[in-house]
């Protein structure tokens, strides 16, 4: 499809009886949403954030770090939880818990192409089975609260030979879906080779209008927004990765949305502040066995593209107590800001961290890639 939409700027979005504004919605994460990441996000202009995805067999059986990740957003913030399986019932239970902590939304996960949960028949091995996603989004359904909207996140297809994306959001709604999110890539994919545009608009052509479609996949900038919107028709966009160290990423949508001068990237002293909130956040929030890993993260995340942020990465690498990698990145960006006040460049455009990411976990991990295999 070469038809370029035209969208309004600043169009509210509705998902059943919630106006959310602006779609500009951050994509559930494995190992990446977590409350610390999300908030910042939201203080960012984030319309909507997603829970990492968390498996509703865990969530009922009460499992410890599946229950913990599906903290509320603070200050009374809307937020999502999303759930992935493949039984009624347990589907059913889990979104009861999600109504209880205060969710807004309960997503179901029919997209991810992790082995490790299409192998269970799970996330996008539910493109081949309609009858039984259809089960689950009406199972899920009777179980919640009208003012609960009901969501599925699904791929493409399966792959090119099975591309029923949108038949597919079409039985999903008819069962009781209030949106669908279509990542542009089919599961046979994963996240190589390009997101395809046009069936993500062959879903929203499909569906009723009342029903919002988002669009997820590859969006990194903003022209990679602005060509999602205008080539497919969403009512919204989903960022996944494209967040990852740069949560201002948001500002900049708002702001075109608003029909602003995009604000650019962060100064030095904004991001300097953004990672110590995020820090800050870790340590509030987060489990203390977790607090050495997620300050690392932080570290890599708001230092990459800045002058000595190799050397830092490093040593924090290196560094096991919380407050030394606290004062390791005061020490860092205080030394950023001097060689900025004597007129030398230290490189205050975010670096994409997406592919240095995936590169470093791969040569960690050999090839195999956990901590965002289910991110947009």
């Amino acid at each position: 499809m070469n038809e370029r939409f035209c969208y309004p700027p600043a169009s509210p979005m509705r998902v059943a009886h919630l106006e959310l504004g602006p779609g500009i919605l951050l994509a559930p994460m494995e190992a990446v949403t977590d409350l610390p990441f999300r908030t910042v996000c939201e203080e960012q202009g984030a319309a909507l954030t997603f829970t990492e995805f968390l498996s509703a067999d865990a969530l009922t059986r009460g499992a410890a770090k599946a229950v913990s990740r599906m903290w509320p957003s603070q200050g009374g913030r809307r937020f999502a939880v999303q759930i992935f399986g493949r039984e009624p019932e347990v589907l059913a239970r889990a979104a009861g818990m999600a109504a209880e902590v205060g969710a807004s939304i309960v997503d179901i996960n029919m997209g991810c192409p992790a082995k490790k949960v299409t192998s269970g028949l799970c996330g996008s091995a539910l493109m081949r089975e309609p009858e039984v996603a259809v089960a689950l989004v009406r199972a899920v359904r009777a179980a919640l609260p009208s003012s609960i909207p009901v969501t599925v996140k699904h791929r493409v297809g399966w792959d090119d030979a099975s591309i029923n994306a949108p038949e597919f959001a079409l039985r999903l709604v008819d069962a009781g879906a209030a949106m669908i999110t279509v990542h542009g890539r089919t599961r046979a994919q994963g996240f190589s080779g390009s997101v395809r545009l046009p069936p993500i608009a062959a879903v929203r052509a499909a569906l009723p209008r009342h029903i919002p479609v988002i669009g997820n996949g590859d969006v990194k900038t903003v022209a990679d927004y602005q060509r999602m919107r205008a080539d497919t028709g969403v009512d919204g966009v989903m960022i996944g990765r494209g967040a990852m160290g740069n949560p201002w990423f948001f500002r900049s949508l708002q702001a075109l949305e608003a029909g602003q001068p995009d604000p650019g990237p962060p100064s030095l002293d904004e991001r300097r502040a953004v990672w110590r909130r995020h820090a800050d956040l870790v340590l509030e929030h987060s489990v203390e066995r977790m607090h050495v890993h997620e300050l690392r993260k932080t570290l890599a995340w708001y230092s990459r593209g800045l002058r000595g942020g190799a050397d830092l990465r490093t040593r924090a690498g290196l560094e096991k107590r919380p407050a030394a990698l606290l004062e390791m990145g005061e020490s860092f960006f205080e030394g950023v800001k001097q060689a900025e006040r004597a007129g030398a460049a230290v490189g205050t455009t975010p670096a994409d961290p997406i592919a240095k990411s995936i590169a470093r976990q791969e040569r960690l991990h050999g090839g195999r890639v956990e901590a965002d295999e289910c991110a947009a």
